[in-house]
């Protein structure tokens, strides 16, 4: 059996597509999905695009589909507790408008689905034992770590799982590093990377490959600037044509690293 993990989405149903033409020739057999689909220029699109697969399909949350669950269930009480770096505190005004955005143009009948996703979920896979998917780390949808964070400061977190392999996502950065016993690998992200343009993620099973798909970068970013997307225009121009770097965004992390 092959998985695909399909990891920070985040609403790019270009990447998507392309990504999941990658999968029918790679002979995928089951999709785990990450979390944070959402939000991004075409939210609805993208989970309908998941949720109508033929393929066997797993979902987790991540903190995009947290916040925007926030903010749907604040639509309706008038008060938002939203789901921040700091958990509670409110976010840029910038980031706000995304979340309000993004929760106005999701149908009802999808808020349901992403209240049932996991925070985790734990497969067997040939080659590879039990796997445990999270978002960023088992214990938090927020936590940042990359390559590069200490060994000394991940092992409370990483040791005793029960799960030789830890997949996860959250920072954007495919990586594939040991922390003690614990095979640690970042899918990268299909829809927001950092570093070379293109839609990252894993094929697993036997082993694990870090997998990058190219697409076409200036029809995707033409076709999200025609959203009504709030930032549509950075995301076009920022997360797909010329995304951030590696080196610039390992600084920035460092910053952050496992504050939740």
């Amino acid at each position: 059996m092959r998985f695909a993990a399909l990891y920070d989405i985040h609403g790019n149903l270009p990447a998507l597509e392309a990504v999941l033409r990658d999968i029918r020739q790679a002979d995928v057999d089951q999709i785990v999905v990450g979390g944070d689909v959402v939000p991004g220029p075409l939210p609805c699109e993208a989970l309908r695009r998941l949720l109508d697969l033929d393929l066997p399909s797993h979902f987790i949350h991540g903190n995009g589909e947290l916040a925007i669950l926030a903010q749907m269930a604040g639509a309706r009480t008038g008060s938002v507790t939203y789901w921040g770096t700091t958990l509670g505190a409110r976010p840029p005004e910038s980031i706000v408008e995304i979340y309000r955005w993004t929760a106005a143009q999701l149908q009802p009948d999808l808020e349901p689905v992403l209240a049932h996703w996991p925070k985790t979920l734990q497969l067997e896979i040939d080659g590879l034992g039990q796997v445990l998917f999270c978002h960023s780390t088992p214990r938090s949808e927020t936590e940042v770590f990359t390559r590069l964070t200490s060994e000394d400061r991940l092992l409370p977190i990483f040791q005793g799982l029960n799960a030789p392999v830890v997949v996860c996502g959250h920072t954007h950065m495919q990586f594939d590093r040991m922390i003690g016993r614990t095979r640690v690998v970042n899918a990268g992200s299909v829809g927001m990377p950092f570093g070379e343009p293109g839609a990252y993620w894993l094929l697993l099973g036997p082993d694990v490959q870090l997998r990058h798909t190219r697409y076409d970068v200036a029809k995707a970013a033409k076709r999200i600037r025609a959203t009504g997307y709030p930032q549509a225009q950075h995301f076009a121009a920022h997360n797909i044509l010329q995304p951030p770097s590696e080196k610039e965004m390992l600084e920035a992390f460092a910053k952050a690293e496992l504050k939740s």
